[in-house]
């Protein structure tokens, strides 16, 4: 009764079902691990933004790279803005996903360093290649607090490094891309700013806090593909339990053969 599973159908899709089950209980684990990053990166941001703020020479200097134990940490820098040396950041959205730039200006410490002081979101203008109409920077010695940030780069952010931009437009908020044009030590990193001794009206949007709250639906997608390898199986022996009915009542409805006469 049970050789239709050596035919060739049933053994395309008993290989099939075998194949998925192993396939699905990988992409559970990798939607599972997903969620623990996200409960792991949520735990480091609450963390981080309960810091007291640190001067930003204790966390960087020119050439370091951020460590993610680092990101978001509350940090001051107090100097003189250089804005000469303004650029504005392409393709940049604000709280509600409207599109424009963010600004970044240069601040000079009193030692000469630099740290890159993301000032906030402004909407973009109608022409893309005019570098647009920047909301003044506070004149005079400044001391800035924000969230300490690694050097963005296209393999870790997505954002691919455009080449040909208009003057004083860039891609990628880099510390040693900004170093090369400024002509001065930058530190590594940069701050995106959330206050300032001297505000002044007009000033850039400035970037919220990340979220830490929501963890996504990781867990909810890693439990439904487990539910499913549980469903293979189930659905296999139901699949073999209907044929098996199937052939047994086609051969109940067969006609019988007459018995030979003696």
């Amino acid at each position: 009764m049970y050789r239709f599973l050596l035919s060739r159908q049933w053994v395309i899709l008993t290989l099939i079902g075998l194949v998925l089950i192993p396939t699905m209980i990988e992409l559970g684990f990798w939607q599972f691990h997903r969620h623990e990053r996200r409960v792991e990166q949520n735990a480091l941001i609450a963390r981080n933004l309960a810091e007291k703020p640190v001067p930003v020479t204790e966390l960087t200097s020119p050439g370091h790279s951020v460590p993610r134990s680092d990101y978001w940490r509350p940090i001051t820098a107090t100097g003189v803005y250089d804005t000469d040396g303004e650029v504005v950041v392409r393709r940049r959205t604000n709280a509600d996903d409207k599109v424009g730039f963010h600004v970044l200006t240069p601040l000079v410490l009193a030692d000469g360093r630099v740290v890159l002081v993301n000032r906030g979101w402004i909407p973009a203008a109608a022409d893309q290649k005019a570098f647009p109409e920047l909301p003044p920077a506070p004149r005079g010695e400044v001391t800035v607090t924000g969230r300490l940030k690694a050097d963005e780069t296209t393999k870790g952010s997505g954002i691919k490094d455009l080449a040909g931009l208009p003057p004083r437009q860039v891609m990628l908020i880099n510390s040693a891309q900004q170093s090369e044009l400024l002509k001065k030590p930058v530190l590594g990193g940069y701050l995106e700013q959330t206050s300032e001794t001297k505000p002044s009206d007009g000033s850039p949007e400035l970037i919220p806090e990340p979220d830490h709250d929501s963890i996504g639906a990781h867990m909810a997608y890693a439990v439904q593909w487990w539910l499913f390898v549980a469903g293979v199986p189930v659905g296999w022996v139901v699949l073999v339990r209907r044929e098996v009915r199937d052939r047994r009542a086609a051969a109940e409805a067969a006609p019988q053969p007459a018995p030979a006469n003696a």
